[in-house]
């Protein structure tokens, strides 16, 4: 009897761990970008992207999250929307984590889903333009070293406009975004969606950085994802680099849960993108 008793508490204590670790190991995804779009001044330049933090914490203040983020000392910050969640609103606990970002590089930042669902849109891009991230509403930023030029897009989540196709909104939102980007810039777009991958192809993004599907929530060895929100079971577009033509679209695994509280082989992604240039 004790002995069965010990193998219960053995196994409890084995799938704790293994939920745990699942739920709060970080882990890193490096990619590499080459292309002769891509200005000779932008070689080498750096980004992090963070996607899907839910409110989830990592580390007092979000200290482990930070340091891992300082650690690969990038030029740009990309956050691609659901910094919050709906379900247990605390932008308080999120902004800790931007607020130190801020001090050592730019941050850019779009809206997801949860954003918008829990009605708080305005007060959350007021609190991180405060901080002087680059909030992007269906808009573009031109950046500029030593005389050329590339440009950062960031489109709102379709559920902005909830009762229309989230295909059509993405696409009009893009229009908007890029209407003022000058012929043959390298663009880079922050976008919270991935399932609407050929909108980005048909309109030649460079780089679309995108979140949304959590990795597919639980991730089977040698097949993928399993579900995702827009995409259904077994989906096409959890995790990263997909390409077609010109376009390369990361799909960031996210940080945090939402209402299934755990990951399982598919533990809290940081992602670093390197840009190289090949002219």
């Amino acid at each position: 009897m004790k002995r069965k008793i010990l193998k219960l508490i053995l196994f409890i204590a084995v799938i704790w761990i293994f939920l745990f670790l699942n739920n709060n190991w970080l882990q890193t995804t490096t990619y590499e970008i080459k292309s002769d779009r891509i200005p000779k001044a932008f070689d080498g330049l750096t980004i992090v992207q963070l996607s899907d933090l839910h409110d989830a914490t990592f580390g007092e203040k979000q200290s482990r999250l930070v340091e891992k983020v300082k650690k690969r000392k990038p030029d740009l910050v990309f956050v691609t929307g659901d910094l919050i969640d709906s379900n247990r609103y605390d932008l308080d606990n999120s902004l800790d984590l931007v607020e130190q970002l801020v001090t050592f590089t730019s941050v850019y930042y779009v809206t997801g889903n949860h954003e918008v669902a829990v009605n708080q849109v305005s007060e959350i891009k007021e609190a991180l333009k405060s901080l002087g991230v680059h909030v992007l509403a269906n808009e573009t930023e031109l950046i500029k070293i030593d005389g050329e030029t590339m440009a950062i897009a960031g489109i709102e989540d379709p559920l902005m406009r909830a009762i229309e196709d989230p295909i059509v909104v993405v696409g009009e939102s893009l229009d908007a975004a890029m209407s003022k980007i000058p012929e043959q810039t390298y663009t880079l777009l922050l976008s919270h969606r991935p399932e609407v991958f050929n909108v980005y192809v048909e309109n030649e993004v460079d780089v679309v950085f995108t979140g949304h599907a959590h990795g597919g929530q639980v991730r089977i060895p040698g097949i993928g994802g399993l579900i995702a929100p827009g995409q259904g079971w077994f989906p096409s577009y959890t995790a990263g680099d997909h390409k077609r033509g010109i376009t390369n679209m990361i799909v960031n695994r996210g940080l945090g849960n939402s209402l299934v509280p755990y990951r399982i082989f598919n533990r809290p992604e940081i992602v670093v993108v390197t840009l190289k240039s090949s002219r």
